[in-house]
């Protein structure tokens, strides 16, 4: 396989990882991954014609690119059916060494003009990692609903590996959650390869019914029910996927820092919020100079006032448990809003005036006060920044930019070569999500139908319901008693009160109905303990009583002798 990289010399690295620099941009390296460009055109770029999505196809693949492996402005790119230039190109005419083995298995499998996929163009680069991400669920979104408007019937795979993975799963959340004007019944998967937003030892097939594979593929990825121990580097974007839960696989390799980051590291988790604000690309290239120094003082400077002002904003910072670090990691999230301060304005307060005597007004009683709880806030912040960081210096002494990058070597690319038939997984992770996506796209050309959770839920309920109605009742005795037709069957959830229709009339009772204390009652009938009392009956058993009791007319109520017992009629269950 193919790959380019930009060649470093040892003691380079060694420099990145040692320096000050490094510390800094190392979070970042590990999300933005080592450049992958590949940016290689076929002949077809020469042609006048562009790609339309006036073309439809029963499936496309949408896929991002890792760093530097995206289509440029020189690429032939995809039109809107005006012929509107769309961030987007198709495959073949731009192509990836590393998505291609994914999203062109499909190709051959299925006819030729049922399948394709494009690349989607966005900045790929850590010039600013977090308006490259941003940029590129606009662009995704964009193409999307370009493709949708066209071609309504067409489905959709969403595939993205390094710095695309997380354009991929912010997208996709996005489309789940219902917040991205993107039909997520057009979803049929989505593969996120090296997820940083990935929670600790999270299973690869989120909301899927079996942690070895996704909803409707029948493949078992491997044995095991979990990922690897560590998180994704990238905490703060995590989150669910929403309608798209068992459409998702999220591939992570043990040992890649960006999706595999262990337990208490924070310093790390605070490196890579950092390092998403920076100018990574000129501080790989430049160094430490007074351009990138003070890009980087900016980026410094403005997370200390968000600290500040965080702490400042709380009536008594000292007492709570919050450290320092917790604070800094917070407030370093590119997308961190303030919350509301919880300080009370006081009106008398004096702090910092003088007094008519030109003396400095003494600090007031409540806020000097908190200077008391000083002490065991120190000792917090100690025990804190020690606890959370146990592992942060054994990763950093690890080489961990080689170790996750490395040329050749660096666990960020095992998802070409991590099969593993001991853990029973004969595929690598790129074939085994080129195999389902070859599934969904022989799916999609036989037209059927797509299985979402809603639909299976659906099909258990009617299942459900079908069963409760058929089962057989019980036929009281009582001659007297009349029943009507058998209510339809009502799921209710737990909690929640079936509603009472108003217009069922209420059974009077008349208080001069004569009772026979001579009517015999056996003592050795029976009685069910698990019965409640008349008028106690649950709602969710009275919204399933399947016995409904007309009132006699006047007529009908005048023929009743005292003779006849009173009978209960029990609601089926």
């Amino acid at each position: 396989m193919a790959s380019r990289f930009t060649t470093r010399t040892p003691a380079n690295r060694r420099r990145l990882v040692t320096s000050a620099v490094a510390f800094v941009s190392l979070g970042a390296m590990a999300v933005g991954a080592a450049v992958l460009t590949t940016d290689k055109l076929s002949t077809s770029d020469a042609q006048v014609e562009l790609a339309s999505t006036a073309t439809c196809y029963d499936m496309v693949t949408i896929s991002m690119g890792g760093r530097g492996d995206t289509p440029r402005e020189h690429t032939k790119m995809l039109t809107d059916a005006q012929g509107n230039r769309l961030p987007a190109a198709l495959a073949g005419d731009f192509e990836s060494d590393w998505i291609d083995q994914m999203v062109g298995v499909p190709n051959g499998q299925v006819a030729e003009d049922s399948y394709a996929a494009v690349y989607i163009e966005y900045p790929a680069n850590m010039a600013s990692y977090e308006n490259a991400v941003t940029t590129g669920v606009t662009n995704t979104h964009t193409v999307m609903n370009a493709i949708a408007t066209s071609c309504p019937n067409t489905r959709f795979a969403i595939v993205g590996y390094s710095e695309g993975a997380d354009v991929t799963r912010r997208a996709a959340m996005e489309i789940g959650n219902g917040i991205a004007g993107v039909d997520p019944n057009s979803v049929v998967g989505v593969v996120i390869m090296a997820d940083a937003g990935r929670g600790a030892g999270d299973n690869p097939f989120p909301g899927a019914d079996s942690a070895t594979n996704p909803d409707g593929f029948g493949t078992k990825y491997q044995n095991g029910t979990t990922g690897p121990a560590g998180a994704g580097a990238l905490p703060g974007t995590s989150g669910g996927f929403g309608a798209l839960d068992g459409r998702i696989a999220s591939f992570c390799a043990e040992g890649d820092l960006t999706c595999d980051m262990p337990e208490n590291t924070s310093l790390l988790h605070l490196a890579a919020n950092v390092g998403r604000q920076l100018n990574v690309d000129a501080l790989e290239r430049d160094h430490l100079t007074p351009a990138t120094g003070a890009d980087m003082a900016l980026v410094l400077g403005r997370i200390g006032f968000a600290a500040w002002n965080h702490i400042a904003s709380q009536d008594n910072w000292l007492a709570s448990d919050e450290t320092l670090l917790e604070v800094l990691i917070k407030v370093s999230e590119p997308d961190y809003k303030p919350t509301a301060p919880t300080t009370k304005a006081s009106a008398d307060a004096k702090t910092g005036t003088e007094t008519e005597t030109g003396t400095e007004a003494p600090m007031p009683a409540d806020k000097a006060i908190n200077l008391a709880y000083l002490p065991s806030k120190i000792a917090k912040e100690i025990i804190g920044f020690i606890g959370s960081n146990t592992n942060t210096v054994p990763v950093l002494m690890d080489d961990p930019y080689g170790k996750t990058l490395g040329p050749g070597s660096g666990h960020h690319f095992d998802y070409w070569r991590d099969a593993d038939v001991n853990k029973g997984r004969p595929l690598t992770s790129a074939q085994y999500a080129a195999a389902w996506l070859t599934q969904l796209a022989k799916d999609a050309e036989a037209g059927k139908p797509i299985e979402t959770k809603k639909v299976q839920d659906d099909a258990r309920m009617a299942v459900l319901a079908t069963t409760a109605t058929s089962a057989p009742t019980t036929t009281s005795a009582a001659p007297t008693t009349t029943t009507g037709l058998a209510a339809p069957y009502v799921a209710v959830q737990p909690g929640i009160v079936a509603p009472v229709d108003p217009a069922l009339p209420v059974v009077p009772v008349d208080p001069a109905l004569p009772v026979d204390p001579a009517l015999p009652v056996d003592p050795a009938l029976p009685v069910d303990p698990a019965l409640q009392a008349e008028g106690q009956l649950p709602a969710q058993d009275a919204a399933a009583a399947s016995v409904v009791v007309t009132p006699a007319s006047p007529a009908a109520a005048a023929t009743t002798t005292a003779a006849v017992p009173t009978t209960t009629v029990t609601p089926a269950r």
